[in-house]
């Protein structure tokens, strides 16, 4: 695989990956159920890392991270009240899984046939990481609220993220 080759494999890959992200920031800001928004904020958190490492493999030939490919809308959250179903949310949980779902089935053949083996793994555990991320989307959007972990004591679940940063 020559150079010139890879490096538009990593930029396309990278875009597509920005992409996504914006996107994933966009469902946290629509998602205010805490426990859906803390898994939100896990995958961004993972996804960051990524794009770290795409940004040093861009690095290695000259190339910046490039923009993000196309934006993509999220979907409409009815009008919240006090009490809020876990259901209220499922549109965007499910339509975050399809968008990772259909960013992985693209790739993976790409990612499989390329020679370069350290960026070729690199690609795979991006992509892996972003099927363990479709799952966690799939049972956010059924309903499962304990995504990272049970809560002890019996404790009920409560409260939302509040929709702007609190800032003095």
């Amino acid at each position: 695989m020559k150079p010139a080759e890879l490096q538009q494999i990593l930029g396309e890959f990278a875009a597509e990956r920005l992409a996504l992200v914006a996107r994933h920031e966009a469902g946290a800001r629509a998602v205010s159920h805490y426990d859906f928004n803390n898994a939100y904020q896990y995958v961004i958190n993972r996804e960051e890392t990524q794009l770290g490492w795409l940004r040093s493999a861009l690095d290695e030939y000259g190339a910046p991270l490039p923009p993000a490919s196309a934006a993509m809308a999220v979907p409409n959250v009815p009008k919240l009240g006090r009490q809020v179903a876990p259901s209220a949310f499922r549109a965007v949980l499910e339509d975050d899984a399809r968008l990772l779902a259909a960013f992985v089935e693209r790739w993976n053949p790409r990612v499989e046939s390329m020679t370069h083996a350290r960026h070729r793994l690199m690609l795979g555990v991006i992509l892996g990481e972003s099927r363990e991320h479709q799952r966690t989307f799939e049972q956010a959007a059924a309903g499962i609220e304990d995504l990272l972990g049970r809560r002890t004591g019996g404790v009920p679940r409560q409260g939302s993220v509040l929709p702007v940063r609190w800032m003095e």
